[in-house]
């Protein structure tokens, strides 16, 4: 008896993540989910060096920025509540000093355009087609910083729209880094503030727009976590307390998909052994001083030292 349906994966044929992959991931809170997966397990990935960024527009900003190598100044900038803020990065990257907001701006564009040239692969999260279009300068933010919405234009992506952002993404990466695998994905996160009906809208636009241009033969990919997450786990015992963010057993599962379609077999074997190592390393000891959890740490720390 099924007691699910679920979405037909393949195995990659090539391209497979291994240890020896260089990963960067961009885009949504989802992508944040996925890469401390990767972290966890030691993969060498890094990600999103400007925060959390919901839009196509934005990522494409991020990386037309990063290629062109733009220095970071004070024109980029600007001071609310108290702090100062950068339109096109997340407020993870504002600051209370001026100078501060600035270095970690250039500090993060330094780092997109090594992680661009150098990733074997790249995984951009999209969360929403929404967009906020700032009146005053006609520029399409990646982040309102909680300014006032009324100086802002609230307006959707068309699905052309999209699609033309996703082709400069890959033509801009692709100039640094021909080879590249770039997998896109859609987040399972319902932007609900948006409105029911508009976030499904906004959903739609973007997985239309990423079939339009996904190509294997390109090597740009698509991977369903979205549709996972709707389909083979629509319960909301799959969700935070929130009813709208996956919760840890959803983001395990959607995991564990992601391995079995884009993980090589050799590295599943060494994931193993690094869990084993980092659950040990969390581990907490009624008896910190005992003879047996002092042998224990040693033997951590001898399987820490041979790998």
């Amino acid at each position: 008896m099924k007691l699910q349906t679920q979405i037909p994966l393949k195995k990659q044929s090539y391209n497979l993540i291994d240890y020896n992959s260089k990963l960067l991931l961009l885009g949504s809170c989802f992508s944040e989910n996925i890469g401390n997966k990767l972290s966890f397990y030691k993969f060498q990935s890094e990600q999103n060096p400007f925060g959390i960024l919901f839009h196509p527009k934005a990522i494409e900003k991020l990386i037309t920025d990063a290629i062109n190598q733009k220095k970071y100044t004070e024109e980029d900038i600007f001071y609310h509540n108290e702090s100062w803020h950068c339109f096109n990065a997340h407020s993870s990257l504002s600051s209370l000093d001026k100078k501060e907001v600035l270095n970690n701006l250039n500090t993060a564009n330094t780092a997109t355009f090594k992680h661009l040239k150098n990733a074997s692969h790249i995984i951009i999260t999209l969360g929403t087609s929404w967009v906020y279009r700032k009146i005053s300068s006609n520029a399409i933010v990646a982040n309102c910083h909680k300014i006032p919405q009324k100086n802002f234009l609230k307006e959707i992506l068309t699905i052309d729209e999209i699609a033309e952002s996703l082709d400069a993404i890959i033509a801009l990466t692709k100039s640094v880094n021909p080879d590249i695998s770039i997998i896109f994905t859609v987040s399972p996160v319902r932007h609900i503030k948006d409105g029911f009906i508009e976030n499904q809208q906004s959903k739609a636009h973007l997985l239309s727009a990423i079939h339009s241009i996904i190509d294997a033969k390109k090597n740009i990919y698509y991977f369903p976590s979205y549709e996972i997450m709707m389909d083979e786990l629509r319960d909301y015992r799959f969700y935070a307390e929130d009813m709208i963010h996956p919760n840890n057993t959803a983001i395990n599962y959607i995991w564990e998909k992601f391995i079995e379609v884009w993980i090589s077999e050799q590295s599943k074997e060494t994931m193993q052994k690094v869990a084993t190592i980092q659950k040990g390393l969390t581990h907490r000891s009624f008896n910190p001083t005992s003879e047996a959890h002092q042998k224990f740490l040693k033997n951590i720390e001898q399987k820490k030292k041979h790998f």
